[in-house]
């Protein structure tokens, strides 16, 4: 029998904020252990904290960007449980009144378009660390990030795959990269996700009993993990053995979901509102505010490229994969059209695509990592249109300028790069890869065409890359013209 997959997601983001959720102590990454706490972050009794306006203002640009309504009224809630990593026993979250509700994300799936719904965002806060030592049979405590400003996205159970949720994830990324809501570290916890997972018979309404994936930290994680559990769900049921609703442990070594604990549900937590924490009101001025300073999306501005710049979608969607790379590209297109006077995308896209995603590859770094700066590309360009470097030498220098940051034309300067455009001295070096290589003349004498292509890659080789291809296909020919 077969069965398709249903499946859920809640991503937790950790919100761009200097101080924490509900006190005054740093979010920074990486302090000292349990350094930036507090008795609010502790949850010493008495301790009464004030929630972070910039922390409500991200949770609605996050709203607005995935088309949820924002709600007017909001509660802070306690969820009520014991766990060593949060101290107080309860975290503030909202449960009854989130800020954000009924949206959605369309996604590219395959080449279509998918509409993944929004089920609501809501604002709570992190828990601490607990590190389990289990060779000295002990759990160490770090509460720095307790009290870290979070965001949760909870989805609709609309994805299908692996793959959906990825595609999902990755454009979540974007987005959230776009409205500087999060710095989205996933190896830092800043953006992990749970996956709730089950399956049913094809054309069943009725889901069926969910499983839940704790804290996944890669995309390559969650699609793995869904992969996996959906099977072991078949096998299981195949095998004639009741799915129970429980919270799993994804293990990324071993390829495998491990039980943890029985899941819980809402009545479990026992929540209530907040009564250290009044109401707060989302009016229409914060609101017009907000909107009114929301950039150009990652879907828009993919669309703005394939129609204003007639660039393929294919493009459009690398370049616009972070908002630093897309910001790149449209100021070396200024530069360069200013240069040229014509429009030129594709032209600078293809750098892109090609040696700018290959150097951020080797290097490991991300576009703002290089010391490659959008007048020093332009100018790289420049110096190929006038034919003062060739193609393949332009390839050289784009590597140095990437590392070095030195100007392309003192780059090409100091190396002796010059592409060598005189006639009289490049038909002398003709004549003498004509003559060193007599047999591929006679190949392409007796109409073996490729020959010619090996006689141009010679003399490209004895100039070091740095003759003017034009010329040296012209004096070739000329040439061998004359032998016949």
């Amino acid at each position: 029998m077969s069965y398709e997959t249903v499946v859920g997601l809640e991503i937790h983001v950790e919100l761009k904020t200097r101080s924490k959720m509900f006190c005054a102590c740093t979010t920074a990454f990486g302090g000292q252990a349990n350094s930036q706490c507090c008795p609010i972050c502790l949850g010493i009794p008495g301790a009464l904290g004030v929630i972070n306006e910039k922390a409500i203002e991200l949770a609605i640009k996050t709203g607005l960007a995935l088309n949820c309504h924002i709600s007017e009224y909001n509660t802070m809630d306690r969820k009520n449980y014991f766990y060593p990593d949060l101290p107080k026993a309860y975290q503030n979250t909202q449960q009854y009144h989130p800020i954000c509700r009924n949206g959605y994300l369309d996604v590219d799936i395959n080449g279509n378009k998918k509409r993944i719904g929004i089920t609501r965002i809501h604002l709570e806060e992190d828990a601490g660390k607990l590190i389990h030592d289990s060779e000295n049979s002990l759990s160490l405590i770090d509460y720095n990030r307790a009290g870290v400003p979070l965001i949760e996205i909870v989805t609709e159970p609309h994805i299908e795959s692996g793959e959906e949720a990825v595609a999902f994830l990755e454009e979540l990324r974007r987005i959230l990269l776009y409205l500087d809501v999060s710095d989205c570290k996933m190896q830092e916890g800043s953006l992990r996700c749970d996956v709730n997972l089950s399956i049913r018979p094809p054309g069943q309404i009725e889901l069926g009993t969910r499983t839940e994936m704790k804290n996944l930290n890669s995309f390559r994680a969650v699609h793995r993990a869904i992969k996996y559990e959906a099977k072991r769900q078949y096998l299981a049921v195949e095998s004639g053995e009741h799915i129970l609703q429980e919270t799993r442990k994804w293990d990324d070594l071993k390829g495998e979901s491990i039980a943890m604990r029985e899941k819980q549900d809402a009545d479990d937590y026992r929540y209530f509102q907040e009564p250290d924490h009044m109401p707060f009101i989302v009016d229409d001025n914060l609101l017009d505010k907000i909107k009114a300073n929301m950039p150009e999306l990652p879907r828009q501005k993919r669309d703005r490229f394939v129609s204003e710049y007639g660039l393929p979608y294919y493009d459009a969607n690398i370049l616009t994969a972070s908002k630093a790379m897309a910001d790149f590209f449209e100021i070396c297109l200024e530069l360069y059209d200013k240069n040229k006077g014509t429009k030129s995308a594709k032209t600078i896209s293809n750098w892109f695509m090609g040696d700018l995603m290959r150097v951020m590859k080797e290097l490991g770094v991300e576009i703002d990592g290089l010391r490659l700066s959008p007048s020093g590309l332009v100018q790289l360009l420049k110096l190929v249109d006038e034919g003062i470097i060739s193609g393949s030498i332009a390839k050289e220098v784009f590597d140095d300028m990437c590392k070095s940051g030195e100007d392309p034309t003192e780059i090409v300067k100091r190396k002796g790069l010059k592409q060598i455009s005189d006639v009289d001295e490049l038909r002398g070096i003709v004549r003498e890869v004509i003559e060193e290589n007599s047999n591929s003349l006679e190949d392409y004498k007796a109409g073996k065409k490729k020959a010619f292509g090996y006689l141009v890659g010679q003399t490209m080789k004895k100039t070091r890359g740095k003759a003017n291809p034009q010329l040296v296909n012209k004096l070739l020919k000329e040439e061998i013209t004359n032998q016949l």
